[in-house]
Protein backbone atom coordinates (compact mmCIF):
# COMPACT_ATOMS: atom_id res chain seq x y z
CA UNK A 1 0.00 0.00 0.00
CA UNK A 2 0.85 3.43 -0.38
CA UNK A 3 1.39 5.85 2.91
CA UNK A 4 -1.42 8.07 1.24
CA UNK A 5 -4.93 6.13 1.65
CA UNK A 6 -6.76 9.04 0.28
CA UNK A 7 -5.73 12.41 -1.81
CA UNK A 8 -5.18 15.49 0.55
CA UNK A 9 -8.55 17.60 1.24
CA UNK A 10 -7.72 20.99 -0.83
CA UNK A 11 -9.16 23.06 2.30
CA UNK A 12 -6.69 22.95 5.47
CA UNK A 13 -7.55 20.04 7.55
CA UNK A 14 -7.42 19.87 11.27
CA UNK A 15 -4.76 17.00 11.72
CA UNK A 16 -5.67 14.29 14.64
CA UNK A 17 -3.24 12.53 15.36
CA UNK A 18 -3.41 8.87 17.13
CA UNK A 19 -6.54 6.43 15.41
CA UNK A 20 -7.33 4.66 18.96
CA UNK A 21 -10.74 5.04 20.16
CA UNK A 22 -10.33 8.48 21.52
CA UNK A 23 -8.74 10.01 18.35
CA UNK A 24 -10.92 8.73 15.96
CA UNK A 25 -14.06 9.39 18.00
CA UNK A 26 -12.62 13.19 17.52
CA UNK A 27 -12.18 12.93 13.88
CA UNK A 28 -15.61 11.49 13.87
CA UNK A 29 -17.22 14.70 15.43
CA UNK A 30 -14.95 17.46 13.81
CA UNK A 31 -15.63 16.15 10.32
CA UNK A 32 -19.50 15.46 11.36
CA UNK A 33 -19.71 19.10 12.11
CA UNK A 34 -18.40 19.98 9.01
CA UNK A 35 -14.40 20.59 8.85
CA UNK A 36 -11.56 18.81 6.89
CA UNK A 37 -10.04 16.28 8.84
CA UNK A 38 -7.06 14.12 8.27
CA UNK A 39 -6.41 11.07 10.89
CA UNK A 40 -3.24 9.68 11.45
CA UNK A 41 -1.92 6.12 12.87
CA UNK A 42 1.15 5.30 13.17
CA UNK A 43 0.34 1.30 11.84
CA UNK A 44 -0.15 1.35 7.89
CA UNK A 45 -2.23 -1.34 8.20
CA UNK A 46 -4.67 -0.30 10.62
CA UNK A 47 -5.20 2.99 8.67
CA UNK A 48 -5.82 0.56 5.41
CA UNK A 49 -8.59 -1.24 7.42
CA UNK A 50 -9.87 2.12 8.40
CA UNK A 51 -9.91 3.50 4.94
CA UNK A 52 -11.50 0.35 3.49
CA UNK A 53 -14.27 -0.24 5.85
CA UNK A 54 -14.76 3.41 6.79
CA UNK A 55 -14.89 2.62 10.28
CA UNK A 56 -13.15 1.84 13.40
CA UNK A 57 -14.25 -1.84 13.83
CA UNK A 58 -11.73 -2.10 15.97
CA UNK A 59 -12.47 0.60 18.86
CA UNK A 60 -16.32 2.32 17.23
CA UNK A 61 -17.74 -0.87 15.61
CA UNK A 62 -20.84 0.56 13.01
CA UNK A 63 -19.93 4.27 13.49
CA UNK A 64 -19.09 5.20 10.21
CA UNK A 65 -17.11 7.77 8.88
CA UNK A 66 -18.11 11.17 7.47
CA UNK A 67 -17.12 12.16 4.17
CA UNK A 68 -15.00 14.94 4.81
CA UNK A 69 -12.56 12.68 7.40
CA UNK A 70 -9.40 11.20 5.54
CA UNK A 71 -6.99 9.01 6.54
CA UNK A 72 -2.93 8.58 6.33
CA UNK A 73 -0.29 6.48 7.70
CA UNK A 74 2.66 9.41 6.76
CA UNK A 75 3.08 11.94 9.56
CA UNK A 76 4.73 13.89 6.85
CA UNK A 77 1.06 14.04 4.93
CA UNK A 78 -0.80 14.86 8.09
CA UNK A 79 1.37 17.87 9.11
CA UNK A 80 2.36 19.67 6.04
CA UNK A 81 -0.10 22.51 6.32
CA UNK A 82 -2.97 21.45 8.74
CA UNK A 83 -5.44 24.00 9.88
CA UNK A 84 -4.44 23.03 13.71
CA UNK A 85 -3.13 19.77 15.40
CA UNK A 86 -5.51 17.69 17.95
CA UNK A 87 -2.92 14.66 19.72
CA UNK A 88 -4.57 11.60 20.77
CA UNK A 89 -1.80 9.47 21.63
CA UNK A 90 -0.92 7.61 25.05
CA UNK A 91 0.58 10.42 27.21
CA UNK A 92 3.29 7.90 28.29
CA UNK A 93 4.25 8.08 24.83
CA UNK A 94 4.28 12.19 24.16
CA UNK A 95 8.09 12.87 24.91
CA UNK A 96 9.54 9.96 22.32
CA UNK A 97 7.04 10.78 19.69
CA UNK A 98 7.48 14.67 19.91
CA UNK A 99 11.09 14.52 20.22
CA UNK A 100 11.58 12.24 17.03
CA UNK A 101 9.15 13.77 14.94
CA UNK A 102 9.78 17.51 16.53
CA UNK A 103 10.99 18.86 12.74
CA UNK A 104 7.59 18.46 11.41
CA UNK A 105 5.74 20.37 13.97
CA UNK A 106 5.88 24.38 12.50
CA UNK A 107 5.29 27.27 15.27
CA UNK A 108 2.58 29.04 12.88
CA UNK A 109 0.14 26.05 13.83
CA UNK A 110 -1.41 25.20 17.11
CA UNK A 111 -1.16 22.34 18.63
CA UNK A 112 -4.00 20.52 21.06
CA UNK A 113 -4.04 17.83 23.03
CA UNK A 114 -7.04 15.24 24.08
CA UNK A 115 -4.79 12.69 26.29
CA UNK A 116 -5.12 12.24 30.03
CA UNK A 117 -1.90 11.00 32.10
CA UNK A 118 1.63 12.15 33.72
CA UNK A 119 5.07 11.95 31.77
CA UNK A 120 6.57 8.79 33.58
CA UNK A 121 9.22 9.10 35.47
CA UNK A 122 9.53 13.00 36.23
CA UNK A 123 5.85 13.34 36.48
CA UNK A 124 5.25 16.51 34.62
CA UNK A 125 2.26 17.70 32.68
CA UNK A 126 1.17 17.00 29.40
CA UNK A 127 2.14 20.91 28.41
CA UNK A 128 5.27 21.05 30.07
CA UNK A 129 6.35 18.48 27.79
CA UNK A 130 4.97 19.96 24.87
CA UNK A 131 6.87 23.15 26.01
CA UNK A 132 10.37 21.52 26.35
CA UNK A 133 9.78 19.17 23.11
CA UNK A 134 8.05 22.26 20.51
CA UNK A 135 9.02 25.31 21.74
CA UNK A 136 8.54 26.56 18.42
CA UNK A 137 4.47 26.59 18.98
CA UNK A 138 3.32 28.75 20.87
CA UNK A 139 -0.29 28.13 20.90
CA UNK A 140 -1.33 25.23 22.46
CA UNK A 141 -4.19 23.57 24.54
CA UNK A 142 -5.48 20.90 26.33
CA UNK A 143 -9.19 19.35 25.85
CA UNK A 144 -10.64 17.64 29.39
CA UNK A 145 -14.00 16.80 30.88
CA UNK A 146 -16.63 13.58 31.41
CA UNK A 147 -16.15 11.95 27.74
CA UNK A 148 -16.68 8.61 26.73
CA UNK A 149 -15.50 7.89 22.64
CA UNK A 150 -18.35 5.76 21.96
CA UNK A 151 -20.22 8.51 22.77
CA UNK A 152 -19.15 11.29 21.44
CA UNK A 153 -18.77 9.05 18.37
CA UNK A 154 -22.41 8.09 18.28
CA UNK A 155 -23.53 12.01 18.79
CA UNK A 156 -24.66 11.49 22.18
CA UNK A 157 -24.55 15.56 24.03
CA UNK A 158 -21.35 16.52 25.65
CA UNK A 159 -19.43 18.84 27.51
CA UNK A 160 -15.77 19.49 28.17
CA UNK A 161 -13.56 22.45 28.64
CA UNK A 162 -10.45 23.38 26.62
CA UNK A 163 -7.22 25.28 28.73
CA UNK A 164 -5.19 27.33 26.63
CA UNK A 165 -3.34 30.60 26.96
CA UNK A 166 -4.49 31.38 24.02
CA UNK A 167 -7.53 33.17 23.53
CA UNK A 168 -7.47 32.99 19.97
CA UNK A 169 -6.43 29.34 19.53
CA UNK A 170 -9.50 28.41 22.41
CA UNK A 171 -11.84 29.99 20.33
CA UNK A 172 -10.80 28.43 17.52
CA UNK A 173 -11.17 24.65 18.85
CA UNK A 174 -14.06 25.70 20.50
CA UNK A 175 -15.73 26.94 17.38
CA UNK A 176 -14.50 23.87 15.42
CA UNK A 177 -15.93 21.50 18.05
CA UNK A 178 -19.07 23.10 18.48
CA UNK A 179 -22.36 21.95 17.41
CA UNK A 180 -26.10 21.02 18.36
CA UNK A 181 -24.68 18.54 20.96
CA UNK A 182 -21.45 19.50 21.62
CA UNK A 183 -20.64 22.18 24.01
CA UNK A 184 -16.98 23.63 24.97
CA UNK A 185 -16.16 25.44 28.09
CA UNK A 186 -13.08 28.00 28.15
CA UNK A 187 -10.39 27.88 30.78
CA UNK A 188 -7.00 29.53 31.04
CA UNK A 189 -6.27 26.69 33.87
CA UNK A 190 -3.68 24.11 31.98
CA UNK A 191 -2.50 22.61 34.91
CA UNK A 192 -5.81 22.20 36.49
CA UNK A 193 -7.40 21.06 33.94
CA UNK A 194 -4.44 18.16 32.65
CA UNK A 195 -4.28 17.37 36.25
CA UNK A 196 -7.71 16.32 36.69
CA UNK A 197 -7.89 14.40 33.66
CA UNK A 198 -4.71 12.64 35.16
CA UNK A 199 -6.09 12.10 38.79
CA UNK A 200 -9.45 10.25 38.37
CA UNK A 201 -7.91 7.41 36.30
CA UNK A 202 -6.57 6.41 39.51
CA UNK A 203 -9.22 7.42 41.60
CA UNK A 204 -11.47 5.15 39.54
CA UNK A 205 -9.56 1.90 39.62
CA UNK A 206 -10.00 2.30 43.56
CA UNK A 207 -13.55 2.61 42.90
CA UNK A 208 -13.61 -0.12 40.84
CA UNK A 209 -12.14 -2.59 43.46
CA UNK A 210 -14.68 -1.69 46.14
CA UNK A 211 -17.19 -2.39 43.83
CA UNK A 212 -15.80 -5.69 42.75
CA UNK A 213 -15.37 -6.42 46.31
CA UNK A 214 -19.41 -6.10 46.62
CA UNK A 215 -18.77 -2.54 48.96
CA UNK A 216 -22.11 -0.92 47.65
CA UNK A 217 -23.14 2.50 46.58
CA UNK A 218 -21.98 4.30 49.96
CA UNK A 219 -18.93 3.30 49.56
CA UNK A 220 -18.30 4.71 46.11
CA UNK A 221 -19.93 8.16 46.92
CA UNK A 222 -17.19 8.38 49.99
CA UNK A 223 -14.34 7.06 47.38
CA UNK A 224 -15.29 9.82 44.54
CA UNK A 225 -15.96 12.83 47.53
CA UNK A 226 -12.57 12.23 49.14
CA UNK A 227 -11.36 11.32 45.87
CA UNK A 228 -12.12 14.74 44.27
CA UNK A 229 -10.47 16.21 47.86
CA UNK A 230 -6.86 14.68 47.38
CA UNK A 231 -7.48 15.78 43.88
CA UNK A 232 -8.06 19.35 45.09
CA UNK A 233 -5.12 19.48 47.20
CA UNK A 234 -2.60 18.35 44.93
CA UNK A 235 -4.01 20.70 42.19
CA UNK A 236 -3.90 23.71 44.27
CA UNK A 237 -0.40 22.93 45.81
CA UNK A 238 0.75 22.51 41.86
CA UNK A 239 -1.27 25.53 41.14
CA UNK A 240 -4.32 24.50 39.51
CA UNK A 241 -7.44 26.74 40.33
CA UNK A 242 -9.88 25.26 42.92
CA UNK A 243 -12.84 25.90 41.30
CA UNK A 244 -11.40 23.84 37.90
CA UNK A 245 -11.65 21.21 39.93
CA UNK A 246 -15.11 21.46 40.76
CA UNK A 247 -15.91 22.11 37.04
CA UNK A 248 -16.01 19.56 34.15
CA UNK A 249 -12.13 18.63 33.98
CA UNK A 250 -12.42 17.82 37.79
CA UNK A 251 -15.73 16.72 39.52
CA UNK A 252 -17.29 15.84 36.09
CA UNK A 253 -14.56 13.36 35.13
CA UNK A 254 -14.06 12.10 38.05
CA UNK A 255 -18.00 11.07 38.76
CA UNK A 256 -17.83 9.62 34.92
CA UNK A 257 -14.78 7.50 34.92
CA UNK A 258 -15.60 6.16 38.42
CA UNK A 259 -19.25 5.25 38.04
CA UNK A 260 -19.56 4.01 34.73
CA UNK A 261 -18.15 0.35 33.30
CA UNK A 262 -17.07 1.91 29.50
CA UNK A 263 -13.94 3.63 31.94
CA UNK A 264 -10.76 1.06 31.24
CA UNK A 265 -9.48 2.27 34.96
CA UNK A 266 -12.87 1.41 36.49
CA UNK A 267 -12.57 -2.15 34.99
CA UNK A 268 -9.32 -2.51 35.73
CA UNK A 269 -10.65 -2.31 39.45
CA UNK A 270 -13.33 -4.71 39.03
CA UNK A 271 -10.74 -7.64 37.75
CA UNK A 272 -8.66 -6.76 40.05
CA UNK A 273 -10.67 -7.10 42.83
CA UNK A 274 -11.89 -10.50 41.13
CA UNK A 275 -8.83 -11.55 41.54
CA UNK A 276 -6.81 -11.20 37.96
CA UNK A 277 -3.55 -10.53 37.33
CA UNK A 278 -2.23 -6.98 35.74
CA UNK A 279 -1.18 -8.88 32.74
CA UNK A 280 -4.68 -10.69 32.44
CA UNK A 281 -6.44 -7.26 32.93
CA UNK A 282 -4.39 -5.48 30.32
CA UNK A 283 -5.04 -8.21 27.75
CA UNK A 284 -8.91 -8.17 28.69
CA UNK A 285 -8.60 -4.56 28.02
CA UNK A 286 -6.82 -4.56 25.29
CA UNK A 287 -6.18 -0.28 25.75
CA UNK A 288 -4.03 1.69 27.38
CA UNK A 289 -4.41 2.22 31.42
CA UNK A 290 -3.92 5.57 31.96
CA UNK A 291 -4.00 5.02 36.09
CA UNK A 292 -2.06 2.17 36.21
CA UNK A 293 1.10 4.24 35.20
CA UNK A 294 -0.14 7.89 36.88
CA UNK A 295 -0.70 6.33 40.23
CA UNK A 296 2.83 6.15 40.57
CA UNK A 297 3.47 9.64 39.37
CA UNK A 298 0.49 11.16 41.49
CA UNK A 299 2.46 9.57 44.62
CA UNK A 300 5.64 10.79 43.99
CA UNK A 301 4.05 14.38 43.86
CA UNK A 302 1.98 14.33 46.58
CA UNK A 303 5.23 13.41 48.41
CA UNK A 304 6.96 16.18 46.52
CA UNK A 305 4.17 18.93 47.62
CA UNK A 306 3.43 17.49 51.36
CA UNK A 307 0.41 16.51 50.18
CA UNK A 308 -2.09 13.56 51.76
CA UNK A 309 -3.49 11.36 48.86
CA UNK A 310 -4.77 8.47 51.04
CA UNK A 311 -6.74 6.77 47.98
CA UNK A 312 -4.14 7.07 45.66
CA UNK A 313 -1.54 5.86 47.80
CA UNK A 314 -3.17 2.68 48.20
CA UNK A 315 -4.06 2.27 44.45
CA UNK A 316 -0.40 2.68 44.18
CA UNK A 317 0.36 0.17 46.99
CA UNK A 318 -1.94 -2.71 45.44
CA UNK A 319 -0.28 -2.21 41.64
CA UNK A 320 3.47 -1.64 42.83
CA UNK A 321 4.07 -3.20 46.09
CA UNK A 322 1.42 -6.57 45.57
CA UNK A 323 -0.45 -5.06 48.44
CA UNK A 324 -3.72 -6.94 48.88
CA UNK A 325 -7.19 -4.79 47.81
CA UNK A 326 -8.53 -6.37 51.05
CA UNK A 327 -5.81 -4.69 53.23
CA UNK A 328 -5.56 -1.29 51.07
CA UNK A 329 -9.16 -1.16 51.88
CA UNK A 330 -8.35 -1.91 55.81
CA UNK A 331 -5.95 1.11 55.97
CA UNK A 332 -7.84 3.29 54.71
CA UNK A 333 -11.09 2.63 57.04
CA UNK A 334 -8.24 2.39 59.77
CA UNK A 335 -7.19 6.17 59.50
CA UNK A 336 -8.18 8.30 62.43
CA UNK A 337 -10.88 10.76 62.29
CA UNK A 338 -10.16 14.23 60.98
CA UNK A 339 -12.73 17.25 60.03
CA UNK A 340 -13.87 17.24 56.38
CA UNK A 341 -11.67 19.74 54.74
CA UNK A 342 -10.01 19.44 51.82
Amino acid sequence: MTADIHPRPVAAPIAVLGAGSWGTALAIHLARAGHEVLLWGNEPEHIELLARHRQNRQFLPDVDFPASLQLTASLEQALASPSWILLAIPSHAYRPFLKANKQLFSGEVGVAWASKGLEQGSGKLLHQVIAEELPQCRETAVMSGPTFAKEVAINLPTALTVASTSEAFSKQISDDLHSGRFRVYLSRDLTGVELGGAVKNVLAIAAGAADGLGFGANTRAALITRGLAEMMRLGEAMGGRRETFMGLAGMGDLILTCTDDQSRNRRTGLLMALGKTLDQVHEEIGQAIEGIKTAKEVVSLARQYDVEVPICEQVYRVIYQGCAIEEAVHTLLSRKSSQETV
